[in-house]
C-alpha cells in the first residue's frame, strides 16, 4: 500500500487544493452579488420614473414599478434575480426592453478584443523590462526605468489618455480621437481606431506588472542556489531561464492577474474618454439610466472575470511550485 501511495503521480494531490480554491471563489462570487444587488438598490432615482420620463403621472409610475418587480420585498427580489443569473437569463433592459443578454453579447466582444491586445503588449514588455531591471540592479539602466514604471503608476489613465488625444490627434493627427470602427472595417482601420485606448491601458498596466515582476526575479536571484550555479559555471542566461523564472512564476503570474483584471473594470475611464463601444461604457450608460437588469450583469461580469483570473493565477503558482501545494 505504501509503495502505492508513493507512486500516486503528484498532480493528484493538487486536486483537493485545487477545488478549494474553486469553491472559495464560487462563495465569493455569492457574496459579491449580494453586494451588487444591494448597492444598486441604494443609487437615488426611481428606474420607473427615469424609463417614463418627468411628465409621468404618479399612477403610470406605480404602475410601471409593479411590472417591473420593484414594489416587491428586496430578498424576493435578490433571489429571483440570483435565480435568473444563475440560469443564464439575467433578465430585460429597463431602458432598450431588450434581454440583457443580447445587449451584453454585442458589446462584450468589443472589450474582450481591447483587453486581448493590451494584455499581449503588456505581458512582453513587462516581462523585458523587469527582468532586465532585476539583472542590472543598481545600473543607470535600473534606476532609469525605475523612475519611469514610478512615474507610470503615480499617473492616473485618464490623464494618459488626454495626453494621448492632445498629442497624437489634435497635434499631429495621426490617430482618431474617437474609438468607432465599422465591424467590416479593414485591419488597418480597426488597428487605428484602437491605438490609443491601448496605449493609454498599456502604460498603467505595464507600469505595475514590471515592478512586481522586478521584485519577483530580484528576490530569487539572491537566493543560495544562484549564487552556487554561477559557482559552477552555469551560465547566467540559463541560470534565469531554467532555474529562476520557474521559481519566480507564481508571483509573477500573481501580479500579471492583478495587473489584468484591471483591464475589464479600469477600462471604464479610458472606454468613456474614447466613446468605445465596449462592456464598460455600457455600464456607465446603465448607471445613469437606473437600468438595473443591465447595470447588476455588467458588474457581476467584472467581478466574475477578476475571481477567474486571480484563480487562474492561484492554480498555476500551485503547480509550478511544490513549496505551496502544502
Amino acid at each position: 500500500m505504501a509503495g502505492s501511495a508513493s507512486s500516486r503521480p503528484a498532480w493528484l494531490g493538487v486536486i483537493p487544493l485545487i477545488l478549494y480554491r474553486v469553491a472559495s471563489a464560487l462563495l465569493t462570487l455569492f457574496l459579491v452579488s449580494a453586494v451588487v444587488f444591494t448597492i444598486s438598490g441604494l443609487l437615488p432615482g426611481d428606474a420607473a420614473q427615469e424609463v417614463l420620463g418627468q411628465s409621468a403621472t404618479p399612477q403610470q409610475v406605480v404602475a410601471l414599478r409593479h411590472e417591473m418587480g420593484l414594489d416587491q420585498p428586496a430578498l424576493l427580489r435578490y433571489y429571483n434575480w440570483l435565480s435568473s443569473i444563475a440560469a443564464g437569463d439575467p433578465g430585460v433592459s429597463y431602458v432598450a426592453n431588450m434581454p440583457v443578454r443580447q445587449i451584453i453579447s454585442d458589446r462584450l466582444p468589443n472589450t474582450l478584443i481591447l483587453a486581448g491586445i493590451t494584455a499581449a503588449i503588456s505581458v512582453i514588455l513587462a516581462l523585458m523590462i523587469g527582468i532586465v531591471s532585476a539583472i542590472y540592479r543598481g545600473s543607470r539602466i535600473d534606476r532609469v526605468l525605475n523612475v519611469i514604471t514610478l512615474s507610470l503608476v503615480a499617473t492616473p489613465e485618464f490623464l494618459v489618455a488626454t495626453l494621448g488625444v492632445l498629442l497624437f490627434s489634435v497635434k499631429l493627427q495621426w490617430l482618431p480621437s474617437i474609438s468607432l470602427a465599422q465591424e467590416d472595417a479593414s485591419w488597418s482601420a480597426m488597428l487605428r481606431a484602437l491605438a490609443l485606448p491601448v496605449l493609454s491601458l498599456t502604460f498603467v498596466v505595464v507600469a505595475q506588472m514590471a515592478r512586481m515582476t522586478r521584485a519577483a526575479v530580484a528576490d530569487q536571484l539572491d537566493r543560495p542556489y544562484v549564487e552556487m550555479a554561477r559557482l559552477k559555471g552555469v551560465p547566467f542566461r540559463r541560470i534565469v531561464l531554467f532555474h529562476v523564472m520557474p521559481n519566480a512564476i507564481g508571483p509573477v503570474v500573481n501580479a500579471m492577474a492583478l495587473s489584468l483584471s484591471y483591464l475589464m473594470g479600469g477600462a471604464l475611464i479610458v472606454e468613456t474618454i474614447f466613446n468605445y463601444p465596449g462592456l464598460a461604457s455600457l455600464m456607465v450608460n446603465a448607471v445613469t439610466s437606473r437600468d438595473m437588469p443591465l447595470l447588476q450583469s455588467c458588474a457581476m461580469i467584472f467581478c466574475a472575470v477578476y475571481l477567474a483570473m486571480m484563480l487562474v493565477a492561484d492554480v498555476i503558482a500551485i503547480l509550478a511550485n511544490p513549496r505551496l501545494r502544502a
